[in-house]
C-alpha cells in the first residue's frame, strides 16, 4: 500500500468541492479533490508524472501520477469558452514533469473578467479504491503546500522520483485475471492500431458501443493509458484515439471472446464504411463540378485549407470582408439572418428519485421515436447523424450519471443537463477538432430531452425569409433541418468545422457554408445584403452594388448550369454515334430513389438492402420489407429497381444471427454465402422482393458470386417461390462480378443469369490484394489498374457475346476517365450515386464509342493507373465540362 501527495499547484483561498459553482465538478462526477481561487497566476505541478493532455485552450492540464491515476486541474468554470486567451502553456503533452514544475500562465485579470468563476478543482480521477487523506482545511494556501493525500494506491509512489511508468499492452492474450474471485474470470485482450482517418469519432465511436452491447461480456477500451466502457460512446470518444493510436480491447466473463472479435470486426466495418463515403463524397463532388462547370460543384467535398477556429475574434481582410473556412463551397448573395436558441430553464430540485426517473425515462422514449421517425424522411447522411444521436441518448455513461444526480435529490432536466455538459467537457478538453466538434451533437440530445420534459418539441420547420444567409454562433443538427431550405441560400459560423454534422447535411442539402469566421459577425445587422464566397472563403458585409451585380450574374448562372443539366438528365442517355447506354442510380433509401428521379437516373441499378438488416436486434419480417421496397419503387415510377439481396456476414455482422467470428472477414461468409446458410432469412427476403408491384419492376442482384453453383441454388429457389405467389412474369436475375473468379468465369456465369453487374470497390481490392480503407493503400486502389480494367474485359466480352447487358455499379462507374475505358470495354449500364447522373450522361453523349473502343484497347497493355489516366487525357484532353 503507497500514497501520492497533492500539492497546491499555486496560492489562493481553499474550498471543498462542493463550492465549486458546476455540477459536474462539485457532484464529483469527474473525481474528488479540493478547489483552490487563485490569487497568483502560475499554475504548477501539483506532483510529478506524465502530462496527458493540455488542450491548445491551455484552460486545462492533466498528470498521470501513476498507473491509472490522473490528477485535473481545471482552471476555472467555463474558461474553454475562451479559447486560449489569457492561458499560456509551458509544457506538452507527454512531458515528465517534477512537483513544482511551472506548467501554465494565465492573466488572471483577463480570466477573471470572462470566466464564471476563478474556482479552481483539482482532483484525481478515478477513485475506486482509493480514498482522500489528510485534506487541507478551507481558508489561506501557499503553491507548494499539501491539499491532501491519496490512499488505497497498489502502485508505488512516484511522488518524489519525477518518472511516470507508462503502460504498454500485449498484442494479444487469453490468460486469468489475479485479485478477487469475482476477477478471475477468463480475459481475452488485442491491441490493434487504429486506422481510420478521423480515429473513433461519434460513427466508429456509435458502432463499437452498440457491438459492444450485444455481449455479455464487461468490456473495456484502453488508449493514451486511460480505460472506457465500451457500452458509451461518450466514454469512447474521450480516448482521443487518432489515426495510428493503439487501442487495446479487453474483455472478462461470458462471451469474452466473441466480444474482443466482434469489436475488431466492427473496427474493419467501420473502416470500410468510411473508405466507402469519402469515395462517394468525391465521386457526387466530382459529378457536381461536371454538372455546374464551376468549382462550387464541389459541395461537401472541398478540403478544408485551415481547421476552423472554435471561436475568438477574426479580422477582416479590409473593411467589411471577413476570412473564413470553406465547410461547403458554393456562392451566394443574401441578406443576413439570425435565429434564436431558447436556453431552456430546469428545476434544480426534483420531486422525488423515482419519480425523476420516470420522467426522464418517458422523455428519452419520446426523442428515440421521434428521431426514428425524422431518420425515414432523410438521407443517408441524415440517418448516420440520427443514429449518432440515439447511441448519445441511450449512452451508458451519461445516463448512469444522470441516475446518481437524480438520486442525490435533482430533478430530471438538472441530471439529464449536467451529465450532458460533463461528457462535452471532457470532449472539449481533447486535442483534436473533429472529437470537439461532437459536442454540438451532445447539446442537440440535450435539448431535445429537456424540451420532452417541458411537454415540447424542437419545430419540425423554422420559417426564413426569402434569400436568408443564416448567420449564428453555431448551429445544432436538428435546427438546420428544421430550417426551411427552399429560402435558405447560404450558412456563417462564428464557430464550428469542416467536419461537423451541420457541415455534412449542409453538404447533402447543397447549401455554402463557412466556419471560424469569429466572434466579430456577431455585428452583422440583420437585414444587411451579403455575399458568401464558400469558395475563395470570404464573406463580404458591405459589397457595392456592382459587386451584388456581379455575384447575382454568378449564382444565376450556376443556377440555370444545374438546371439545364438535369432536365438534359431526363432524357434516355446514348453516345454520340446512338449507341444506347443506360444511366441508373445506387440506392440506399427512399430519399436517394427522389434524388435519382430528380436527376434524370434511368433506374436502380443496385439497391443496397442492408439498411433493413443491419444495427437490429431481429430480423426485419416480409411486411416490413415489401413496405420499403414498394416505397422506393413508387418513387422510381416506371423506373427498374434492381435489388440486391441482402450483403450481409462477416465484415457485416448481424445481432440476430450466429455467424462465427472471422479473421479475415472480407474473405469469409458473407453476401451470397451467408444467404445460403439462412436460407430463412434467403426466402422472406425472396418473397417480400417478388411481391412488390408492378410486377416486373423488380430485377435481382445476387452478391459475391464466385462460381455457377450458387447462382443455380438461389434461381431454384426464386423459382419455387413465384410458384407459390402464382406469379406469371419471370422475375429477371443478375450477378455480381466481385472477386477475380466471378470475372474469368463470366463466360460460364451469364449463360445461368439475365446480366450482370460489376461491383469496381471489391473486384479491385481483391484483385490487387489492397484493403480499400487501409490508410497507406486506399490511394493506391484504383479501379484504372490495367489488372482491374482486364477483368472487367473479361466480364464485358462475355455480356456482349451473350447478348447481355453488364453494368458497372461501383464507385468507378462516376470517375470520369473510367467512363470512355468502360464503355470501350462493351459495357452499357452505368450505376453511379444520384448527384453524379447529370454529369455522366453529359459526358456520355459527347463520347464516340469508335474512339472508346481505341482507347481502352490501349490502356489494357499500359503498366500503372497513373498511366491510364495520362493516357486517357492525351486522347481526350482535359476532362471539364463536357
Amino acid at each position: 500500500m503507497s500514497s501520492l501527495e497533492i500539492l497546491a499547484p499555486f496560492d489562493g483561498w481553499c474550498s471543498a468541492l462542493d463550492e465549486v459553482p458546476d455540477p459536474v465538478f462539485a457532484g464529483r462526477m469527474v473525481g474528488d479533490g479540493l478547489a483552490i481561487d487563485p490569487i497568483s497566476s502560475v499554475l504548477l505541478a501539483p506532483c510529478a508524472g506524465e502530462i496527458m493532455t493540455l488542450p491548445a485552450s491551455a484552460h486545462a492540464v492533466s498528470i498521470r501520477a501513476a498507473p491509472g491515476i490522473d490528477v485535473l486541474i481545471h482552471v476555472g468554470i467555463d474558461t474553454v469558452a475562451l479559447h486560449g486567451r489569457g492561458f499560456e502553456a509551458r509544457v506538452g503533452p507527454g512531458a515528465i514533469v517534477r512537483a513544482g514544475d511551472e506548467l501554465i500562465r494565465f492573466d488572471l485579470e483577463t480570466v477573471a473578467r470572462a470566466a464564471k468563476s476563478l474556482m479552481t478543482p483539482i482532483v484525481v480521477t478515478p477513485m475506486d479504491g482509493l480514498r482522500l487523506a489528510r485534506c487541507r482545511a478551507t481558508g489561506r494556501v501557499s503553491a507548494g503546500e499539501l491539499l491532501f493525500e491519496v490512499t488505497g494506491m497498489t502502485a508505488p509512489s512516484i511522488a518524489a522520483s519525477g518518472t511516470a511508468p507508462r503502460s504498454i499492452g500485449a498484442a494479444s492474450r487469453i490468460g486469468t485475471a489475479p485479485g478477487t474471485a469475482a476477477d478471475a474470470a477468463p480475459i481475452v485482450a488485442q491491441t490493434l492500431v487504429v486506422t481510420l482517418r478521423q480515429g473513433l469519432h461519434a460513427r466508429p465511436a456509435a458502432l463499437l458501443a452498440q457491438r459492444a452491447k450485444s455481449f455479455g461480456a464487461q468490456i473495456s477500451l484502453g488508449a493514451h493509458g486511460r480505460n472506457a466502457n465500451a457500452r458509451s460512446v461518450v466514454a469512447i470518444m474521450a480516448l482521443g484515439v487518432r489515426q495510428g493510436d493503439e487501442l487495446s480491447i479487453e474483455a472478462r466473463g461470458p462471451e469474452a471472446e466473441q466480444a474482443v472479435a466482434g469489436l475488431v470486426a466492427a473496427l474493419q466495418e467501420a473502416l470500410r464504411t468510411e473508405g466507402a463515403a469519402h469515395r462517394d463524397v468525391v465521386a457526387q463532388g466530382a459529378a457536381a463540378q461536371g454538372a455546374a462547370g464551376q468549382g462550387a460543384a464541389a459541395q461537401g467535398a472541398a478540403a478544408p485549407r485551415a481547421a476552423a477556429p472554435r471561436g475568438g475574434t477574426t479580422a477582416p481582410l479590409h473593411a467589411g470582408t471577413f476570412a473564413a473556412v470553406p465547410a461547403v463551397a458554393g456562392l451566394a448573395v443574401g441578406r443576413a439572418t439570425r435565429i434564436e436558441r431558447r436556453e431552456i430553464d430546469v428545476a434544480e430540485t426534483g420531486a422525488g428519485a423515482a419519480r425523476e426517473r420516470a420522467r426522464l425515462d418517458v422523455a428519452r422514449s419520446h426523442v428515440r421515436a421521434r428521431l426514428a421517425r425524422v431518420a425515414e424522411t432523410g438521407g443517408a447522411a441524415r440517418r448516420d447523424i440520427i443514429a449518432a444521436h440515439l447511441e448519445f441518448l441511450d449512452d451508458p455513461q451519461v445516463n448512469e450519471q444522470a441516475d446518481e444526480l437524480i438520486g442525490l435529490g435533482k430533478s430530471a432536466g438538472f441530471a439529464w443537463r449536467a451529465a450532458i455538459r460533463r461528457a462535452i467537457a471532457a470532449l472539449e478538453m481533447l486535442d483534436d477538432s473533429r472529437l470537439r466538434e461532437r459536442a454540438d451533437d451532445l447539446l442537440d440530445v440535450e435539448s431535445h430531452v429537456l424540451l420532452a420534459l417541458a411537454g415540447e418539441a424542437r419545430p419540425m420547420t423554422i420559417p426564413l425569409p426569402e434569400r436568408a444567409v443564416l448567420i449564428a454562433d453555431d448551429l445544432l443538427p436538428s435546427e438546420l433541418t428544421a430550417l426551411d431550405v427552399q429560402r435558405l441560400v447560404a450558412i456563417c459560423l462564428a464557430r464550428g468545422g469542416v467536419t461537423s454534422h451541420v457541415a455534412i447535411l449542409a453538404a447533402a442539402m447543397e447549401i455554402p457554408m463557412l466556419v471560424g469566421l469569429g466572434s466579430a459577425i456577431r455585428d452583422v445587422a440583420a437585414g444587411t445584403l451579403v455575399i458568401v464566397d464558400a469558395d475563395g472563403g470570404t464573406l463580404e458585409t458591405a459589397p457595392t452594388a456592382a459587386a451584388i451585380a456581379q455575384a447575382q450574374m454568378r449564382v444565376d448562372a450556376r443556377r440555370m448550369q444545374r438546371a439545364k443539366a438535369r432536365a438534359e438528365a431526363q432524357g434516355e442517355c446514348r453516345a454520340l454515334d446512338g449507341t444506347r447506354i443506360e444511366v441508373f442510380a445506387n440506392l440506399g433509401n427512399l430519399a436517394d430513389a427522389a434524388a435519382a428521379a430528380a436527376n434524370g437516373a434511368e433506374g436502380c441499378g443496385l439497391l443496397r438492402t442492408e439498411f433493413l438488416f443491419l444495427d437490429r436486434e431481429t430480423a426485419p419480417d416480409e411486411e416490413e420489407q415489401l413496405a420499403a421496397y414498394q416505397g422506393i419503387a413508387a418513387a422510381l415510377g416506371t423506373r427498374p429497381l434492381i435489388l440486391r439481396l441482402m450483403d450481409v456476414g462477416g465484415d457485416k455482422p448481424l445481432r440476430y444471427l450466429a455467424l462465427p467470428a472471422e479473421e479475415n472477414p472480407a474473405l469469409g461468409l458473407r453476401g451470397v454465402r451467408t444467404a445460403l446458410a439462412h436460407p430463412a432469412l434467403l426466402r422472406t427476403q425472396l418473397r417480400a422482393a417478388l411481391r412488390v408491384q408492378p410486377a416486373g419492376c423488380v430485377r435481382l442482384l445476387i452478391p459475391m458470386i464466385t462460381d455457377v453453383e450458387e447462382i443455380l441454388a438461389v434461381r431454384g429457389i426464386v423459382d419455387e417461390l413465384e410458384s407459390e405467389l402464382g406469379r406469371r412474369v419471370r422475375v429477371q436475375v443478375g450477378a455480381m462480378i466481385e472477386t477475380p473468379a466471378a470475372a474469368l468465369m463470366a463466360s460460364a456465369l451469364i449463360r445461368e443469369v439475365d446480366f450482370l453487374s460489376i461491383g469496381s470497390n471489391d473486384l479491385t481490392q481483391y484483385t490487387l490484394a489492397m484493403d480499400r480503407g487501409h490508410p497507406q493503400l486506399a490511394g493506391r486502389t484504383d479501379a484504372l489498374h490495367p489488372a482491374v480494367l482486364k477483368l472487367v474485359a473479361a466480364a464485358a466480352s462475355a455480356g456482349v457475346a451473350a447478348g447481355k447487358i453488364v453494368a458497372v455499379c461501383g464507385g468507378v462507374a462516376a470517375d470520369r476517365s473510367a467512363v470512355p475505358i468502360l464503355l470501350g470495354l462493351g459495357v452499357r449500364e452505368l450505376s453511379v450515386v444520384p448527384a453524379a447522373v447529370p454529369a455522366i450522361k453529359r459526358q456520355i453523349r459527347a463520347l464516340e464509342i469508335s474512339a472508346c473502343r481505341e482507347l481502352a484497347a490501349a490502356c489494357l497493355e499500359l503498366g500503372s493507373p497513373a498511366a491510364v489516366r495520362d493516357r486517357v487525357a492525351q486522347m481526350l484532353g482535359p476532362l471539364g465540362d463536357t
